[in-house]
């Protein structure tokens, strides 16, 4: 996490005085030296969920030695043009995309987990290196789908008044604390974190949120029940709602329809538009890194399917996180694309202020061809090279 003091700067109201801060920040700033191994191409921002703006993504990325960074928002792209200009000014290349959820219905997949731990029949998806011309055809492309997800968020915080007795409202607590104004994405993180907030207004932090929670039941494991005791950290909201994310969205959580696009459809965007969709691979999981997974299992058993699914429908890469699977989900994921023409991406999700931006996994000359493939989404941006 970036010094706090710089951080608020760099979250400032507006983008124009985000940036403006970066250049003053910059020109008095030695960044250390680039690590070329280190890229990642997953990195959230205020436009989804995460403590930092784009502006403020990039620096961070930069006072890590990333040598590339890429914004990936859910459900928007409107961060894409502030995350460019924040990073000519902190000299790093950028790669820009979002990431979506979109209906498998009408394929091999329908109705089947792949790799959405809340509902069956929907896939994460990641649209890469789209072209900068083009931000704006993408997101009106979403705009519908949008106001359909915020339908169903009004309906899930109503289920949480339901359960819980608290009073928490849509318009007042949630969307305050999102960028919907500008066509951000608004998520199950951003209710659960104004959730999180109501808590603490409630009983206040440490025992007290230790005991309420198991009250509600929500169990704490060790290092839960440690992050809930610490009253000095900075981020105990975050911390909080990683725990609400994993443990309590379950228990009102309603499917999504209206708001995920077909699959064909959205592929058929990203050949209008000349972008990379990929398919992002989960994997079994047995440990979460961000502490808001539970293990379970999700596409591995019948993973030659899902790749043969994505083929058949013109999904033209698969997108994975090196450092959560095993080298044995790796190497078959791996040889799955090989064997049928598919582009590998990689990133790993950032929205939390406990994350490094840093993938270490990418030390591994092994994964060599995921920097190369970063380079070739920057470069496509840049001069229309193809990807692929």
């Amino acid at each position: 996490m970036i010094d706090i003091e710089i951080l608020n700067k760099l979250n400032a109201p507006s983008k124009e005085e985000r940036l403006a801060n970066l250049k003053k920040i910059a020109a008095e700033t030695e960044f250390p030296p680039v690590v070329p191994e280190y890229i990642n191409n997953h990195i959230h921002t205020i436009y989804s969920f995460s403590p930092y703006s784009p502006t403020a993504a990039i620096y961070a990325s930069r006072m890590e030695g990333l040598s590339t960074a890429g914004i990936i928002d859910h459900d928007s792209i409107s961060g894409a043009r502030e995350f460019l200009e924040a990073a000519e000014i902190a000299g790093i290349p950028a790669t820009i995309g979002m990431e979506c959820r979109a209906s498998m219905d009408g394929t091999s997949m329908e109705g089947r987990k792949t790799n959405n731990p809340d509902q069956d029949g929907v896939s994460y998806m990641t649209i890469q290196s789209v072209p900068h011309d083009k931000i704006d055809e993408v997101n009106a492309f979403f705009r519908p789908y949008r106001a359909a997800r915020g339908e169903r968020n009004r309906r899930m915080v109503a289920k949480i008044n339901e359960l819980l007795g608290i009073d928490l409202d849509y318009d007042r607590d949630v969307l305050p604390l999102s960028m919907a104004h500008e066509e951000g994405g608004v998520t199950e993180r951003h209710i659960m974190f104004a959730l999180a907030r109501k808590m603490m207004a409630k009983v206040g932090k440490g025992q007290a949120m230790v005991d309420y929670l198991r009250g509600i039941g929500i169990p704490l494991n060790e290092k839960q029940t440690a992050q809930m005791l610490d009253l000095e950290y900075p981020f105990y909201d975050y911390d909080l709602l990683s725990i609400l994310k994993g443990e309590f969205v379950p228990k009102i959580f309603i499917n999504a329809a209206d708001e995920c696009p077909n699959v064909k459809d959205v592929v058929a965007l990203c050949d209008r538009v000349d972008a990379l969709l990929c398919y992002a691979y989960l994997g079994d999981v047995t440990s979460s890194v961000t502490g808001d997974k539970k293990a379970a299992k999700f596409e591995d058993d019948y993973l030659e399917e899902v790749i043969q699914c994505l083929k058949d429908n013109g999904v033209k890469a698969v997108t994975y996180m090196p450092t959560r699977n095993t080298p044995e989900q790796l190497k078959r994921l791996r040889r799955l694309c090989d064997e049928n023409g598919l582009f590998q991406v990689s990133g790993e999700d950032i929205n939390g202020p406990r994350q490094s931006f840093i993938i270490r996994a990418m030390e591994n000359p092994e994964f060599s061809n995921l920097i190369d493939a970063t380079w070739k989404l920057i470069d496509h941006e840049n001069k229309g090279t193809k990807i692929c």
